[in-house]
């Protein structure tokens, strides 16, 4: 007969008790915290999530709210993302792998560094870049998912851009005062009985009487907010009367620095402000320019050299006298310039695209320039005359309209999230928070 030789039994009951333990911690890390529709939120995805947001708080000096608080903060985010990762699966929105990487691109590009030079920041930050993309690529969706939930819809008339500069024409200047606001929304389901109203509005009370006593507003607001600003300190950042949710549009004006309003009822229960700094109006000056062109378009015939060749020729020719204008009616691929001589008449900042524009302001007036590239093709261009203008008053109705744009969006995206979430099938496990 055969002998097998056994272990000792130490080592098989120390095997048997680590394979116990590392099915033990994995079980734990990966109970169920909370079901959302058809989808889980496991406790390992809650707590790296957790860990995330709370090195991000240490960084900006934040004071930390209980680590209990934390999570269930934490959580209510993961839940609200969830649904809307859903919600965008359902509808076909995806992110290509390619506009991906232009978005890190162009991240990168903002913070004066190389997409190689980014990652070994992120690196060194301690960020997995893949749990970064993963990241970016959800905020996308969700982007793209509220642009056509709500963006599409929203729209600004020219009448209330009327309203609002005539309300506010006695302000004068301070129309386009600034003020970096701090926001907490002390929250009210949908549908709330009286009981439940009046504990929310005693509860937005002594928020107040404490902020107003000295509490540290990012703290109270990370630990009390229910709103999607709660995990940045309540923050909403710089914006303009214009720009203010319309529910406290009239009432931050008439606030001071280090202010806090009294509770503010809305259909998502009882909003507190503060307001943290403050910015005086400025004029608004710009400069325009006379410009004409004349482009040649690459096509399976004309390569980008070719082009360049051909404008090359034609620069010679109106340096040596021949006229621009006759020259860009016979040779310009731009028809809807070419008939007028080249012209795009007079254009301001960021009227054209970026390398053109950046080409045409480093000319002097009448200097012909080299062949500029472009999405379009190539050009040679001609600045003609430039004149700096005070454009205040439509600088200011441009940006009262887009602040008004972005106020409703804003109003709409909290109202759209409070449906999604009140409407929703969600099971939290309390004992895992």
């Amino acid at each position: 007969m055969t002998m097998i030789k056994s272990k000792p039994l130490s080592i098989l009951i120390w095997l048997l008790l680590a394979l116990h333990g590392a099915q033990a911690l994995s079980q734990t890390l990966d109970r169920i915290v909370a079901t959302v529709e058809d989808d889980v939120i496991l406790e390992s995805e809650l707590a790296r999530e957790t860990a995330l947001i709370a090195n991000k708080l240490r960084g900006n000096n934040t004071m930390m709210p209980p680590e209990f608080v934390l999570r269930k903060q934490v959580l209510e985010r993961m839940i609200v993302d969830k649904l809307q990762r859903q919600m965008a699966a359902r509808s076909g929105i995806q992110v290509s792998d390619e506009t991906l990487r232009n978005s890190v691109a162009e991240i990168a590009g903002r913070n004066n560094m190389s997409v190689e030079a980014f990652k070994d920041e992120l690196s060194n930050q301690g960020m997995d870049y893949k749990a970064f993309e993963d990241n970016l690529r959800n905020e996308i969706i969700i982007n793209q998912l509220r642009g056509r939930e709500i963006g599409a819809r929203v729209k600004v008339t020219d009448a209330e851009v009327a309203h609002y500069l005539e309300t506010q024409s006695k302000a004068g200047d301070a129309a386009l005062s600034k003020y970096h606001v701090g926001h907490i929304l002390i929250s009210v389901p949908s549908g709330a009985a009286s009981n439940a109203i009046q504990k929310a509005h005693e509860t937005a009370e002594h928020v107040v009487a404490e902020l107003r006593s000295g509490k540290d507003f990012r703290q109270t607001a990370i630990s009390m907010s229910g709103d999607d600003h709660a995990l940045k300190g309540g923050d909403l950042g710089w914006r303009t009367p214009s720009q203010m949710p319309s529910l406290f549009a009239d009432i931050v004006p008439t606030m001071a620095q280090g202010d806090v309003s009294d509770p503010i009822r809305s259909p998502s229960g009882f909003h507190i402000i503060k307001i943290l700094e403050t910015e005086g109006g400025s004029q608004h000056i710009v400069t325009k320019s006379r410009v004409r062109h004349i482009l040649i378009k690459t096509n399976e015939l004309v390569d980008d050299e070719e082009a360049q060749k051909r404008l090359l020729a034609l620069r010679e020719r109106i340096v040596d006298g021949d006229d621009f204008a006759s020259m860009a009616r016979s040779h310009s691929d731009d028809k809807g310039s070419a008939i007028n001589g080249g012209s795009l008449d007079w254009v301001g900042p960021g009227a054209l695209v970026p390398p053109f524009e950046e080409a045409m302001n480093r000319l002097a007036l009448n200097e012909i320039s080299q062949p500029v590239q472009t999405q379009f093709g190539w050009h040679i261009i001609q600045v003609q005359e430039r004149q700096t203008q005070d454009d205040s008053e439509q600088f200011r109705k441009d940006k009262i309209r887009d602040e008004i744009r972005k106020r409703k969006i804003e109003e709409e995206t909290e109202l759209w999230l409070r449906r999604l979430r009140d409407e929703a099938y969600v099971e939290i496990d309390q004992d895992r928070l």
